[in-house]
Formats: C-alpha cells, structure tokens, sequence
C-alpha cells in the first residue's frame, strides 16, 4: 500500500557497501517515468552513475561548492544544519553504490513541477524494492551537469545516491493531517 511506503521511507545519508543489480534501479525509474508532466512533455532524464571515478569527482565538486554554501548560510538554516551535525562533506556520494542524477528540459512546460513529480515516484519505488536514497540539491548544480556532458537545456535538479541503508537514524516526525489541509477555506492548524 502507498500510505505504508510514505509512512515507511526516511532520508538515509549513510549506505552499505554492499552493491545491487542495475535491473533493480532501473525498475524503479521505470515507475519514475510514469509520472504526470505538463502537456505530457516528461521533461526529466535519469543519468545513473555507477563508475567510481567518476562519483569521486562529482563529490569532489559538490563539496567545492558546499564549502562556499557553509561559508555564507546563517539565521535559521544555519542554526538547523549545526544542530543536526550536517557539513560541507558529502561521503554519501561516493558510498552509494549508484548515484542518480536527475535532469529536467527547461524548454518543457513546467519541467520543474514534472521532474519532481517523477522524483516522487521515484522515491516511493526505491522504498518498495528496499533501497534508500536521500534528495541531495548540490549548490553548484551546473559544474556537475557539465561532468556529465548534459545538454544546456538540461538542469539538475538533485543528485540520488542509492543503495542499501546504514543509517540508523529514525525519520523525522512528520505533521498531523489535521495540520496540513483545510477544507473549503485556507486555515493553518497548530
């Protein structure tokens, strides 16, 4: 049932080494491309990275630009990143046995909404097969496209490292559902 994968699925940041067939993510963004786009335009590519050299130097690049992120944020995002232990460094990208890189043609209507409404599935069907992955929007989302040889119409939109969870940590409590929807008229709940 969808509801128990929803409940079920956590953000996972820490991965097992331990590999896993293709097939099996393939199958996930086989659900992936199923999603709804505007004008039915499904303006999202996958790009799956298995080789290590080349996920050594995404996470090499991502971490140039994490460093200037965690360099400039402050106020509450900053307070938040701090409290939960979170830095610059990004081991996740190289630990995980693929990285999913997902895409989105910015000449496509409403390629933004579209893509990310196939990362939703996507999400839902890597829980279904047992795998674990964590929505990661690198800073400098054009240095990674250009190590890829993604056209310029294309951009990133998140990077998924997936495979087998090490992470412990539970999932962050989620709202009640009587505090996330209002019927005929717009009231917030608390």
């Amino acid at each position: 049932m969808i509801l128990e994968l929803a409940k079920r699925r956590k953000t996972v940041r820490k991965f097992k080494h331990e590999s896993f067939p293709l097939e099996k993510l393939l199958k996930c963004i086989e659900a992936a491309k199923e999603a709804p786009s505007g004008m039915n335009a499904q303006p999202w590519h996958f790009v799956v990275v298995k080789d290590m050299e080349l996920k050594r130097r995404i996470r090499e690049t991502c971490e140039e630009g994490e460093k200037e992120f965690y360099e400039r944020v402050k106020g509450k995002l900053g307070d938040w990143l701090s409290k939960k232990g979170f830095t610059w460094e990004k081991p996740f990208l190289t630990e995980a046995p693929y990285l999913v890189l997902v895409f989105s043609n910015v000449k496509a209507p409403f390629s933004k909404e579209s893509t990310w409404l196939s990362i939703g599935y996507l999400l839902l069907a890597l829980e279904e097969e047992g795998l674990a992955t964590v929505t990661y929007t690198p800073p400098n989302f054009k240095a990674i496209a250009k190590l890829v040889n993604a056209p310029k119409d294309y951009r990133l939109e998140v990077i998924l490292p997936v495979g087998y969870s090490n992470d412990d940590k539970p999932k962050y409590e989620r709202k009640r559902l009587e505090e996330v929807y209002s019927l005929d008229k717009f009231e917030l709940k608390s």
